[in-house]
């Protein structure tokens, strides 16, 4: 089911400018706003021309979820009335757009002055290290809505960061330094935490589920990828202990996501594959990451939040100059919602470790967004920083924001495993060139849709420098 986009709009205005046609402006902004189908919440169209009136507005903001706080200028006013607001979104990292309405330029009285309430109240949030977005549009131009739209989708996948928990089951690998984190910097940054589970005591949940819970997951697969039946069963129920223990850990703790250290424990203790049963975790949407790549799994949350659809964390493993083309894979954790419909989702066994079960298929064609939080030489914990905007302009946040795009086509799997051939939007030994040049982590996330103006906003929101890989 879709989650519902939620805007805070607070028309605010000065009594001595011309109230009615603000009120005209205010009026048309929420028609239009509701008529795309976002929910409003706030002040409505109802204009707020006093302190009094914009702390009940406050009561309301912080009793109310919402994505996005809209102040619009419906005519001039000091910026008290939009500090007082906007530090109430700022305490949640809710987005701020301020909207200006023009004024005709008839020969006679300036009637709103919309633009100069803006700015006023634009220089009192930078004082404030308060972030925000603006715009100068009339009340019923598209492009609004637009751009309304885009900040509310950053505002809702920041606010399914903030407070979420992630679990990390054992350590990632020696040599996999990309996998690497630290829990205080997610927590500034994000208002993530990371929660770190004892990989001995999930083998052990695995290897003590249930028949029945092994069944159900069994027979669950098998109407995805019939031939599982065919492969080694001890194996492939050994799979669905490892998708029962993980499910319970991540109900049981309430985790947002997982980050698991897959290999070699899996294999060696457990005879199996643990791919397929984070697969079936990535489909219902609690990301799941392998080699214990909790920043991964953060990027993944992040982008499932921007397209309320799954996302799936990947390598990129090939790329071909003559046909301007990359191959992202990975063994076989992708949801199966990704496969591409004219091709046949297979159980499979893993290439390397020749152990069930995974998922085969080719990616399905479609745009995708490319993301990756991504983790530089140079940082600094959290604790060693005033905040995340101090500690940006100081240089001291070692993390950026790894943002790319293009269109996955359809072609035939490039390996065993989940595979898919992307045409990013710029040539593919440029966007390699980036990822070696800058030493970027061998794993990516990807999701279907163009989310890139969003994941901007989300950047920007947060203090995080912006690596272009479009």
């Amino acid at each position: 089911m879709t989650t519902e986009l939620i805007v805070a709009l607070v028309a605010i205005a000065r009594p001595t400018f011309d109230v009615s046609l603000a009120q005209a402006v205010a009026d048309t902004a929420l028609a239009q706003i509701e008529q795309a189908g976002l929910k409003v919440v706030g002040s409505r169209n109802t204009l707020i021309m006093d302190a009094d009136g914009a702390a009940r507005v406050q009561h309301e903001l912080r009793n109310t979820p919402h994505d996005l706080l809209v102040l619009l200028q419906a005519s001039f006013a000091d910026s008290s009335m939009a500090v007082a607001l906007a530090e109430v979104a700022a305490e949640r990292c809710i987005p701020v757009l301020l909207w200006a309405v023009p004024d005709a330029r008839a020969g006679g009285r300036l009637r709103l002055n919309s633009l100069c309430g803006i700015n006023l109240a634009g220089h009192a949030l930078m004082l404030r290290s308060i972030a925000y977005d603006y715009l100068l549009t009339q009340a019923d131009d598209p492009a609004a809505l637009a751009k309304i739209a885009t900040l509310a989708r950053a505002g809702r996948a920041l606010r399914t960061l903030h407070g979420a928990t992630l679990g990390v089951v054992g350590e990632h690998p020696a040599g996999f330094d990309t996998c690497a984190y630290d829990a205080d910097d997610l927590a500034q940054l994000f208002g993530v935490t990371v929660r770190p589970v004892a990989l001995a005591e999930t083998l052990a949940q695995a290897a003590a589920a249930g028949d029945a819970d092994r069944n159900r997951f069994v027979a669950r697969v098998t109407e995805l990828a019939p031939n599982v039946t065919e492969l080694e069963q001890r194996a492939v129920r050994g799979t669905a202990g490892v998708y029962h223990a993980l499910r319970t850990l991540a109900d049981e703790a309430r985790l947002s996501g997982v980050a698991v250290r897959c290999w070699p424990e899996f294999f060696t203790e457990l005879g199996c594959a643990a791919c397929g049963a984070m697969s079936v975790l990535n489909e219902e949407q609690c990301p799941a990451s392998c080699e214990a790549d909790v920043n991964g799994t953060l990027t993944s949350l992040l982008l499932q939040a921007l397209a309320d659809a799954p996302a799936f964390i990947t390598d990129l493993v090939s790329i071909e100059a003559a046909s301007d083309s990359a191959v992202l894979w990975h063994c076989g954790l992708a949801p199966t919602s990704m496969a591409d419909p004219e091709a046949e989702i297979l159980g499979t066994i893993h290439s390397n470790r020749k152990l069930p079960l995974l998922f085969e298929f080719p990616l399905k064609p479609g745009r995708v967004t490319v993301a990756r939080l991504h983790r530089t030489a140079g940082r600094h914990s959290a604790a060693e920083t005033q905040g995340r905007r101090d500690a940006q302009r100081n240089g001291e946040v070692g993390y950026q924001l790894v943002i790319g795009g293009g269109e996955m086509v359809r072609a035939p799997k490039s390996f065993t495993g989940t595979s898919g051939v992307l045409r990013f939007d710029r040539p593919a030994t440029a966007v390699f060139d980036t990822i070696m040049r800058m030493g970027l982590e061998h794993h990516v996330s990807i999701v279907y849709g163009d989310y890139c103006a969003e994941l901007r906003q989300v950047a920007r929101l947060v203090g995080l420098p912006v690596v272009e890989l479009t």
